[in-house]
């Protein structure tokens, strides 16, 4: 493999892992203090989730970078909507069930899906730029 890729890959988990930690600790304080209803999942199954998602679709965009392919708009356009698709699958055991409050679920699902989506954009961007 290309160093160049796995040292791009490397610091991109890094700066992912510490992102995901501080938006997971700042959120489990926020429902820890502010809810006190129950939840149909975890917040760590959440954010496993989009980290790893997120981790997935940088290093495809990543590999096909490093190739010489420079036209990876197209991946990302698909990989986005995968990855729409995964999270629509990843909730429909809460969609489909009797859980009487939906709402605090969906909205813990989507604030971070947006927050990772716009770190994900981020880093894509740079790395197209060739920063």
């Amino acid at each position: 493999m290309n160093t160049i890729f796995k040292k791009r890959q490397g610091s991109f988990l890094l700066k992912l892992l510490f992102f995901t930690i501080v938006l997971f600790a700042v959120h489990s304080y926020l429902i820890h203090y502010f809810y006190d209803g129950n939840l149909f999942f975890p917040l760590w199954q959440i954010y496993a989730f989009h980290c790893l998602v997120t981790f997935a679709i940088y290093g495809i965009i990543n590999y096909k970078h490093s190739e010489g392919n420079t036209q990876v708009f197209n991946i990302f356009m698909v990989s986005t909507l995968l990855k729409m698709i995964i999270a629509i699958v990843f909730l429909l055991p809460l969609l489909l069930s009797d859980f009487e409050n939906k709402k605090p679920d969906v909205f813990n699902f989507f604030i971070p899906y947006f927050l990772f989506l716009a770190f994900e954009v981020l880093y894509i961007s740079d790395l197209l730029k060739g920063k």
